[in-house]
């Protein structure tokens, strides 16, 4: 039987520092910013993850190469109710640059609940 490899947790993404634009103005013409809570990704070094709303339950996430982004600023950390803290940050990618958006979700039959059509 074939071995089943599932989701886990991931550990968190220590944040490198960039080096501060000159014009932090200008840097919007080049780059494009995304906010979330940066992960490690599970087995590519070259790359970052980035979950948008840690405690949403409609979450997604950006996968970034690092070599992209240029610019990484520091945001305040978001704390839940049970006292779990993710910290926060908003990267700025170069445009034009690859990336990849995804949206976990549960399989589910959301057709209507009545009885099927003849």
């Amino acid at each position: 039987m074939p071995e089943q490899h599932y989701p886990s947790e991931m550990p968190k993404f220590e944040i490198q520092v960039y080096e501060v634009p000159r014009d932090t103005k200008s840097l919007s013409k080049t780059h494009v910013s995304f906010s979330g809570t940066p992960r490690k990704h599970p087995y590519d070094d070259s790359k970052v993850i980035l979950v948008a709303d840690p405690y949403s339950t409609h979450t997604f996430y950006w996968e970034f190469n690092k070599s992209d982004i240029s610019y990484l600023e520091e945001l305040p950390n978001v704390v839940a109710t049970d006292g779990q803290t993710y910290p926060m940050a908003r990267v700025w990618v170069k445009k034009m640059s690859i990336a990849v958006r995804s949206t976990p979700f549960v399989v589910a039959d959301t057709g209507v609940t009545g009885p099927p059509p003849p």
